[in-house]
């Protein structure tokens, strides 16, 4: 019985291995068209009633400069208060009638439009991107009234200290380049922006060979070209930009804001990572997901798979941590943001146990852990392709930061191409005795210094 009990999970299981991979070959591919004035048109077939299409931008606070920081988010803003076509009440009307989803976001690297919408309404939406895109109004009214609203986003995004943390972190690794940049902009800048500033913005990187425009759901790809030429063909490159960011300079070093008032200790610990086309790039996504996040009110105890979640449980004074790789162009932030209470002793032990386990997966981590991890991995990378929004994030985010659509079978061979020697390589290079950077804001008595904890990366005892 016992026999046969093994050869059925055994048979199960090569069936399921099969299914699986099968299924990451049947995934309709990702069609790319070039138009003739550059504007790259990206799309996927899903077979729903439903669509996303967006426009991702090469532009964001990274092309900015000391003087108009924060311009690249004050226009994602104003170009949804009116065109010279549609007003801002005309415009909202429209979108609610057609019970579609607008919406907006930018980031160091990247500005980006989308819409959710119906099937049969790709062609309306894709009208509403290219009007907002090419023909925003930018009245000097809405741009005023814009400026508390900013103002205003800027002291909610302060009570969020965890973003207020990798802000601080980005400004000190960064330091003297724009990656340091906040993505709001100072205070000054935000009173200051005019609409020269926004047009001279728009004219410098708003130009078609800079766009792709994405589309994932119930769209035929040759469809979304003719609307593609209907909509954005008119546009024209009225320069090639010479604009380049200015490269990356990592600079490992610390900041600690105390104040013991906070009641909790919030830090950051990162080493320099690699970019998304670092071939290093899902090793050390690995040791991301090795490493994990916990948080001391999802339970679980000595229960965790986690060696350093059980850790930090048993430490006492830890709230929660949350591991992160962090990518850019050039370059990328890999650590662990944590949060713990006030205690001097706990706060160095915390921060020594992060130390100690990323040294204990340098000195490498069990071929157990590490197909958890990658089987982990997968997981998440595969439920951030579900549903046409998911996918067309993808393509659009793919597509800006690789040139192309990696498919899903490639990246689930790239995630099992890394093996417990590879991730003990890389872990090495990245990680061991590199200079880090440490960022502590509140009751940070206990957070020890920048020369101390570069010390500890490199330590043989645990």
């Amino acid at each position: 019985k016992q026999w046969y009990q093994r050869r059925v999970a055994i048979t199960a299981g090569i069936v399921t291995s099969d299914s699986y991979r099968k299924s990451l070959l049947n995934i309709n591919p990702t069609e790319v068209t070039t138009l003739s004035n550059g504007l790259n048109v990206c799309s996927e077939y899903i077979d729903t009633p439903t669509a996303t299409v967006g426009l991702w931008i090469n532009a964001g606070t990274r092309w900015e400069n000391e003087a108009n920081n924060g311009v690249a988010h004050f226009l994602e803003h104003l170009v949804f208060k009116g065109t010279s076509n549609r007003s801002q009440h005309e415009l909202e009307l429209e979108v609610e009638n057609m019970g579609a989803h607008l919406n907006a976001y930018t980031s160091r690297e990247q500005t980006v439009y989308y819409a959710k919408c119906l099937a049969k309404d790709v062609d309306r939406s894709m009208d509403i991107l290219a009007d907002i895109l090419q023909n925003p109004r930018l009245e000097e009214g809405a741009i005023d009234r814009e400026r508390h609203v900013i103002l205003r986003e800027m002291q909610e995004v302060e009570t969020n200290l965890q973003e207020v943390i990798f802000d601080h972190l980005h400004a000190v690794a960064y330091q003297g380049t724009p990656l340091s940049f906040n993505i709001l902009g100072p205070t000054e800048n935000i009173k200051s922006i005019n609409r020269a500033d926004l047009l001279e913005y728009i004219n410098l990187h708003y130009q078609p060979h800079q766009i792709y425009l994405a589309a994932a759901g119930g769209v035929d790809h040759a469809e979304l070209v003719k609307l593609a030429e209907k909509h954005f063909g008119d546009m024209h490159t009225s320069h090639v930009s010479e604009v380049e960011y200015p490269p990356a300079r990592y600079t490992g070093s610390e900041m600690n804001h105390r104040d013991d008032a906070m009641g909790l200790c919030h830090f950051a610990l990162a080493v320099e990572g690699c970019s998304w086309t670092n071939p290093d790039y899902f090793a050390l996504m690995i040791a991301n997901t090795l490493v994990g996040s916990w948080n001391r009110a999802q339970g679980g105890g000595k229960l965790i798979p986690s060696p350093f979640a059980r850790k930090a449980f048993e430490q006492k004074y830890p709230q929660s941590y949350m591991s992160f790789n962090t990518c850019y162009k050039d370059t990328g932030l890999w650590g662990v943001y944590g949060v713990s209470e006030p205690d001097e002793d706990a706060v160095r032990k915390f921060v020594g146990a992060v130390q100690s386990e990323w040294r204990r997966i340098t000195r490498g981590a069990s071929p157990g852990e590490v197909q958890r991890a990658k089987n982990h991995l997968k997981t998440l990378m595969l439920a951030q392709c579900d549903g046409s929004t998911a996918v067309c994030e993808d393509i659009g985010r793919q597509m800006l930061t690789y040139g192309r659509r990696i498919p899903l079978a490639e990246i689930d061979a790239r995630i099992e191409a890394v093996t417990p020697s590879v991730l003990k390589k890389v872990m090495e290079e990245y990680v061991y005795d590199r200079d880090p950077v440490i960022i502590g804001l509140g009751a940070t008595e206990g957070l020890p210094d920048q020369l101390l904890v570069k010390f500890q990366q490199s330590s043989p005892l645990d």
